[in-house]
């Protein structure tokens, strides 16, 4: 019997997290500590940025009432949204004081071994509750943690002009798993801005050889997943790792279409601004500036 999908990246994104987690934490240790590896972040903070989610996560994926290993920022983290998670970072940072990178590395490979043996056995499906109140299912954790640690490997390898790779495959997962299984829960207030919210309906659908076409509906301010969608607005075909850089600021727009890995089309072209200015993701440790 063929295994399902969802089975199939549930597995991927498990051997995925142990092998980025082991490339990351080499990363972190070839690179001086003191480094600006983004436009706030010296490297030795950026590893603990990572190495600070990884144990969060040992706790939150018990689902058995176990306490937060830094509660002072629990009230914050359930209050987040896009435009404030850059400030909950730094609040994290300030109760996470360890910045020796062999220390960080250590600590990260440890934390990725637990979460992997708490999860063994159970649904990939599980919703876990997140920031801002946002359930993701336990699978797109697995799937935010890899894509931390692609993008602040990116960030540590620019500055020190070391290779760092994104697969695409790997980088899928965080738009399917993540992104899409989020939203097909409860994304909360995540996406609350306080800007008042465009009237109407915009369906985008989104196209990639990674991943299974979906079309995602802005309908009146709240974002749902459609399967099918007779009528798209517009149609976005793109590269995982070129989204992503791209939805974390790490390169521009015009530098991502200009290279071909994502294009728009359709009958209301004019409509995807608006639909991206409303669906769009955290700053992600306010990178250092965009890369056109």
């Amino acid at each position: 019997m063929p295994v399902s999908r969802p089975n199939q990246q549930w597995w991927t994104a498990r051997a995925t997290l142990a092998q980025v987690g082991d490339r990351f934490a080499r990363l972190l240790t070839s690179v001086p500590p003191q480094a600006m590896a983004t436009r706030e972040w010296t490297v030795a903070e950026t590893g603990a940025h990572i190495a600070s989610i990884a144990l969060y996560y040992t706790a939150i994926m018990r689902q058995d009432g176990t306490p937060s290993p830094i509660p002072e920022v629990d009230a914050p983290i359930a209050a987040a949204t896009v435009d404030t998670v850059a400030d909950v970072n730094d609040l994290v940072l300030g109760f996470f004081p360890e910045r020796d990178p062999a220390e960080l590395a250590g600590r990260l490979r440890a934390d990725i071994a637990e979460i992997l043996r708490l999860t063994e056995g159970m649904n990939p499906a599980t919703p876990i509750r997140w920031l801002g109140g946002a359930q993701v299912p336990l699978a797109g954790l697995f799937a935010h943690l890899i894509n931390e640690m692609h993008v602040h490997g990116w960030d540590i390898a620019q500055v020190s002009r070391l290779p760092w790779r994104i697969p695409p495959r790997e980088a899928a997962l965080f738009f399917e798993l993540f992104l899409i299984g989020m939203i097909k829960i409860d994304y909360g207030r995540l996406m609350d801005t306080g800007v008042p919210k465009r009237r109407g309906r915009i369906a985008v659908r989104f196209h990639s050889r990674y991943t299974t076409p979906v079309t995602l509906v802005l309908q009146d301010g709240r974002v749902t997943v459609e399967k099918f969608s007779v009528r798209p607005d517009l149609h976005l075909a793109f590269d995982p790792t070129t989204l992503n850089l791209m939805l974390f600021g790490r390169i521009s727009r015009s530098r991502a279409l200009f290279s071909g890995k994502i294009a728009a089309w359709g009958r209301r072209l004019w409509l995807l601004p608006p639909f991206m200015r409303e669906v769009h993701l955290p700053d992600n440790a306010r990178p250092r500036s965009h890369y056109a």
